[in-house]
């Protein structure tokens, strides 16, 4: 399994029904709000070999009310 963090911008007074529509799927390990641009940043564990961009665009950007996505990607370094 392999760590990315994902960032939600979303619909204005729209973000606890995403958060919840999330959580509901049971697909991220560690969801937060926060400040700034993005409104959600999520820890989401994925298998080695799976298509991030896929499994990003089908399980996370699809829920009703995300208006803009930012993965960021982790590797292996020490």
């Amino acid at each position: 399994m392999k760590p990315i963090f994902v960032q939600l911008q979303c619909v204005p007074g729209k973000t606890y029904e995403v958060a919840d529509a999330i959580y509901k799927a049971e697909i991220v390990s560690e969801l937060y709000s926060t400040s700034g641009e993005y409104d959600l940043l999520m820890k989401v564990y994925i298998e080695d070999g799976q298509d991030v961009g896929k499994f990003v665009n089908e399980h996370i950007s699809a829920v009703p009310g995300v208006v803009r996505s930012l993965t960021t990607m982790t590797f292996t370094a020490f």
